[in-house]
């Protein structure tokens, strides 16, 4: 996956229809490989919430922590933090101008919080299915 396309955003209803075909997968398994899958992703799947309050409260990028997105949050705590520290220094228009920047790109991901935790959740649905299935074609008694 390039950098561009990992930024690059499906639309919500593209989303959906991947999250439709995802739970039409996981429908057609075993019973017993199903349960397996929930349980996986009760563990692994993130709450939209939890992410659109760590986006509302901490422009600083923790939000991308939250998702594993850790080369896109330390760009954004880096620059939230060196615009934090140019507001100490003579600087201040361009720190100020820095956390402008960070905090319109930030609003953007809180409005669309339920979506991109869709997509993530999608992803991770979909990599739990393939191990699940997986070990289906390898276990003999299945």
């Amino acid at each position: 996956m390039t950098i561009s396309s990992a930024m690059r955003m499906k639309n919500k209803q593209a989303i959906e229809q991947d999250e439709e075909r995802i739970r039409k997968m996981v429908r057609e398994l075993p019973d017993d490989k199903r349960l397996w899958f929930f349980r996986e992703a009760e563990k692994q799947l993130k709450d939209p919430d939890t992410y659109a309050t760590l986006n509302f409260l901490f422009i600083a990028g923790l939000h991308h922590f939250y998702l594993g997105k850790w080369v896109r949050g330390f760009i954004n705590l880096g620059i939230f933090l060196t615009g934090f520290v140019m507001l100490f220094t003579p600087l201040f228009g361009a720190g100020l101008l820095l956390l402008i920047v960070i905090t319109a790109v930030e609003l953007k991901a809180l409005f669309q919080s339920q979506t991109v935790v869709q997509d993530y959740n999608n992803g991770v649905m979909e990599r739990i299915y393939r191990e699940v299935a997986a070990q289906t074609e390898v276990s003999p008694d299945s």
